[in-house]
């Protein structure tokens, strides 16, 4: 066993985890969530496009995240059947946080509990939140197509330990011993599928709870007249406990706003509804659906030039990437959403992205439709102050970037004048 020292920002997140985010201590539950779908996405992509990673996984493989309880051990456990970790990843991954994430998240704090929460999921650090309640966690990791698993251990003080373990299958197990204060909460069967169903219901994989359940035997009316006692007996349950549907590719019409609103949250990592929903099915020449949304608070690493791309794509529901930044032009970074393509090929790169005709088809439509949204927001004087005041500077840098919307981004952009009254901006056209 190989002890490792945490990266020194890594502990001061802790820390400031800890003591900071206490009133919000359930998001950790989505965090964990969220990774194993995302662990799940890049192994369902790699089972087709990989034929040594197919062949070494079962025929009747389908990705799912289960997660279990115990109240006696008060522990929670979340398991899934992703692509896993290997002894690199588990050092890049959990012990150090990539570039300046830490500074940045830092800096953004505004000692809003429930904000803060949000900047967890914007800043690649979610892991971390698991220590809001646990007093000691394991997570035992096999990357698909290797053959040696690794435990990675720690209680969320200076260091953790790293040594090989055997695990059967490719996936990740994350043991959570709970901290005794939290365990009445978190070691619950109604609680974890409250969260689930608040954060992670639509996220494309089935989400289990498995437990076990005490039964007591039926009795016949004569065994009850004859005083037999009824037998009691302890069952394992498994509880599909999500929609596990790609919310996308319903119909507009059969879909509430709370479930645009949820699905929405459940990809941003953010707390309040968005500004607006832009949902499309496009048939003819190339087939697509796209799902944006304009966040009513612009991402906290907008103006960072490292900023998370807030789109990602999928082709037949199969997901490619979270990290491209071209699939919509850099003024529109602040979009978040789903682009599905029936049309581009599975194993698309990032220079057939920039060079594929049906791409540039979907991202010019997809601007155009964004753009008339806000257009349309712009109807409501109070509504678009409110849009102005978060994303009027990136709309600047649109006037400049995109020659072929040009004038109908200036149109959207309000600018101050001596001629209106103190706080009002006006339009070009005024």
């Amino acid at each position: 066993m190989a002890k490792h020292q945490f990266q020194t920002e890594v502990g001061q997140l802790l820390q400031l985890m800890t003591h900071s985010l206490y009133s919000n201590k359930e998001i950790f539950i989505r965090e964990l969530v969220s990774n194993a779908s995302d662990a799940i996405d890049k192994l369902n992509y790699l089972k087709l496009t990989d034929e040594t990673i197919k062949a070494a996984l079962p025929e009747d493989w389908a990705g799912q995240v289960t997660i279990t309880f115990d109240e006696a051990d008060k522990s929670l456990t979340i398991i899934d059947n992703g692509i896993g970790m290997n002894e690199d990843d588990l050092i890049a991954s959990i012990g150090t946080i990539a570039k300046s994430g830490t500074k940045s998240f830092v800096e953004a704090m505004t000692g809003d509990a429930k904000k803060d929460s949000n900047l967890i999921g914007q800043f690649g650090v979610g892991f971390y939140s698991v220590f809001m309640v646990a007093s000691h966690v394991d997570v035992i990791s096999k990357k698909a197509g290797e053959e040696v698993a690794y435990k990675w251990s720690s209680d969320g003080t200076g260091d953790f330990d790293l040594s090989p373990c055997t695990k059967e299958s490719s996936g990740t197990v994350i043991y959570i011993k709970l901290k005794d204060e939290e365990a009445e909460e978190f070691a619950s069967k109604e609680r974890i599928k409250n969260i689930v169903g608040k954060y992670s219901n639509h996220i494309a994989y089935p989400i289990y709870i498995s437990y076990k359940e005490e039964v007591t035997e039926t009795l016949s009316e004569e065994d009850e007249k004859a005083g037999k006692e009824a037998k009691k007996t302890i069952e394992d349950r498994n509880e599909k406990i999500n929609e596990a549907t790609a919310l996308w590719m319903q119909p507009k019409s059969k879909l509430k706003d709370e479930e645009y609103n949820a699905f929405y949250k459940s990809i941003s990592h953010d707390s309040q509804d968005p500004m607006a929903t832009i949902h499309t099915k496009a048939e003819g020449v190339n087939e697509y659906t796209t799902l944006f949304y304009i966040p009513a608070v612009a991402p906290m690493d907008m103006y960072r030039a490292d900023y998370q791309p807030g789109v990602k794509l999928y082709v037949k529901r199969v997901f490619i990437t979270d990290s491209e930044k071209e699939l919509l032009p850099t003024y529109l970074r602040f979009v978040r959403g789903i682009i599905d393509s029936e049309d581009l090929p599975l194993n698309v790169s990032r220079e057939i992205l920039q060079e594929n005709r049906v791409m540039a088809n979907i991202k010019q439509a997809s601007v155009k439709k964004v753009l008339n949204e806000i257009k349309k927001m712009s109807k409501d004087e109070e509504k678009y102050a409110l849009f102005i005041e978060q994303y009027n500077r990136a709309l600047k840098e649109g006037a400049y970037q995109d020659f072929t919307n040009k004038e109908a981004i200036l149109e959207l952009i309000r600018f101050k004048s001596s001629k209106t009254e103190a706080g009002k901006m006006t339009s070009l056209k005024a």
